[in-house]
């Protein structure tokens, strides 16, 4: 504790306190100390949102300061450093290498520097005058706290503004949107609020996430000396600091994590697993959550436009093309279907066309899709590639998810649905029905060109959340162990830079 008396000047005895401190007191001037914390501010010149808020807060109270009102330090008083000071600067020195956070970037080293000098009274044998020490301490341990604790309840980087301005498309759309989950923005004003009231220490101590997925993190950072695993531990862990929605236990839920390339269909008692492809690097596929709605057996392909220009313009005027891929030409404003013999790839590049692929055998959607609304237009869905799924690396898509077991998804989605219903299904996917309404069906249309439309849909009642999420480091649903994945899209390395 640093004991100040009220005379000006620099340093004066007093018998009164000498029993605790031995000789000296120093004196307080409002006056310097207002100076020097400007000079701070000044000086200051951090981008980091957080430490933007502190300096305004600051430079309101010196606003006050000289209007005549009295500033009042939030660290420091006539009678001494608080013991909070003490307490933020352990907690931070405990807290900060289990999370792989640099305790220089929270000034520890200038703080515990400062809290010494306070502690030893050792102003004059360092240089420095109590009014610049006191300042000085004060402003880095409101930054600390601040940085620390809107850090720890918000993300210490913004996913939205950061990976939504990494991949620039020359086609004049601009950045292509990667992560699309509602997020919940910072707030500063809340952690300064907090310094201001009584229970500021709580609010530092609860602001750690108390989601399962960060403990077993942090947990794990605590036993790894693997720097290549502990550089992605640290990458998920502000992952889990994100405010927004995130699959929580073995509830009815469907999880695709790309770096895995893993689809996980969890339920209370089991959980499925199948491999996946999506988007490739160009075509990435986005990062949301939303809700399987319903499902289209043998769906018809509408063709992004995208594609369109990007790719079957190539083959404009070639019925051959067409005819082997089954795609069909519509005028969108008439509602005539063309010629593609007479159809220029000039034409199909300027965007008054559709073009769709007819659905059944060889659909690039595959005899099944499962649709949930997001701002994108992808969906899960089958693939007439099955060979993909051999490949180690499935990063090939055009952003939509390709899963390997449509059927078993279809049976997740639809639990509780009758086998007549499931059979539908298998018969227009031209698998084996396994009723005997089934195989009786079949005998009653052996002759018919289309079994495929003994159903087409199907609605998802109740709607299962999807959740589509990118983590290097994740806990197997069926057996809990941390697996570790390669960072296909290096995301993690953009994380990394912007802590």
């Amino acid at each position: 504790m640093l004991l100040a008396s009220c005379v000006n000047g620099n340093r004066e005895y007093d018998e009164a306190h000498s029993s605790a401190f031995g000789t000296f007191v120093y004196a307080l001037d409002t006056t310097e100390q207002g100076k020097f914390l400007t000079h701070l501010l000044d000086a200051d010149t951090s981008k980091w949102e957080a430490d933007k808020k502190t300096r305004e807060f600051y430079r309101a109270a010196m606003v006050q300061l000289q209007t005549g009102r009295t500033f009042e330090p939030l660290w420091y008083n006539r009678v001494g450093v608080t013991d909070q000071a003490d307490t933020l600067l352990a907690k931070l020195q405990r807290e900060l290498p289990r999370q792989g956070l640099d305790p220089k970037s929270f000034f520890l080293p200038e703080i515990a520097a400062d809290l010494e000098i306070v502690h030893q009274l050792s102003f004059d044998s360092v240089g420095q005058s109590i009014n610049e020490v006191l300042p000085r301490l004060e402003y880095h341990l409101t930054k600390a706290y601040v940085r620390y604790t809107v850090g720890q309840r918000y993300g210490f980087m913004r996913p939205d503004q950061v990976f939504n301005h990494m991949d620039y498309k020359t086609d004049s759309t601009g950045y292509a949107r990667l992560f699309d989950y509602e997020l919940k923005a910072p707030n500063y004003e809340e952690s300064l609020r907090k310094l201001k009231s009584p229970d500021r220490m709580t609010y530092l101590q609860t602001s750690t996430p108390n989601n399962s997925l960060y403990q077993t993190f942090m947990s794990q950072l605590e036993q790894t000396t693997d720097s290549a695993k502990r550089e992605m531990l640290i990458a998920n862990l502000e992952r889990c600091r994100w405010q927004i929605a995130r699959p929580e236990g073995r509830t009815h839920q469907v999880v695709v994590n790309i770096p895995a390339q893993q689809l996980w269909a969890i339920c209370p008692d089991s959980v499925m697993s199948m491999k996946i492809c999506c988007g490739a690097i160009a075509t990435k596929t986005p990062l949301l959550n939303s809700e399987i709605s319903y499902m289209q057996v043998n769906p018809e392909w509408i063709i992004p436009p995208s594609i369109v220009k990007g790719e079957v313009s190539a083959h404009g005027g070639d019925s051959s093309y067409f005819a082997r891929n089954r795609y069909y030409i519509v005028d969108r404003e008439k509602g005539d279907t063309l010629n593609p013999k007479e159809v220029s790839g000039s034409r199909l590049k300027e965007g008054g066309l559709r073009v769709g692929q007819r659905g059944g055998a060889g659909n690039s959607l595959g005899r099944i899709v499962f649709r949930f609304s997001n701002n994108f237009g992808v969906y899960l869905h089958d693939t007439n590639n099955r060979g993909a799924f051999k490949r180690e690396r499935r990063t090939l898509s055009h952003g939509c998810v390709r899963v390997q077991k449509p059927f078993e998804l279809a049976c997740f989605l639809l639990q509780g649905a009758g086998e007549w219903t499931l059979d539908k299904i298998r018969i227009a996917m031209d698998m084996k029905p396994e009723t005997e309404r089934g195989r009786e069906y079949l005998k009653e249309h052996e002759e018919d060109p289309r079994p495929l439309k003994v159903i087409t849909y199907r609605d998802v009642t109740p709607r299962v959340p999807v959740y589509i999420i990118y983590y290097t480091a994740y806990p197997d649903p069926e057996t809990g162990e941390i697996k570790y994945y390669p960072d296909l899209y290096g995301y993690d390395k953009v994380i990394r830079k912007n802590l």
